[in-house]
């Protein structure tokens, strides 16, 4: 999923507004830093051409779900969910 500036908003409260918010003042580009930079801007340029979702994957996925090729248990599916909303993420 994208998310898209000013697709849709949501009133947050608690946090402190952009102007309150301390960054880091700026330093200096470290050669490290350009390095990760010029070696991940082919893989970066890549991923931006992909789609958001593969379509004929997600349909082969279903038709095997559909078929019970694919195994499914519910119950497992709602513990991973209930564990991964207990842990605070």
């Amino acid at each position: 999923m994208k998310v898209v500036p000013g697709s849709a908003t949501t009133a947050v409260t608690g946090v402190a507004p952009a102007a309150e918010i301390r960054t880091p003042p700026a330093t200096a580009v470290s050669n490290s830093t350009r390095l990760q930079s010029s070696v991940l801007q082919p893989a970066m340029a890549a991923m931006n051409e992909m789609p958001d979702i593969d379509q004929e994957k997600v349909s082969a996925l279903k038709t095997a779900l559909e078929r019970g090729e694919l195994p499914f248990n519910p119950a497992k599916l709602a513990a991973l969910i209930e564990r991964y909303h207990r842990s605070g993420r």
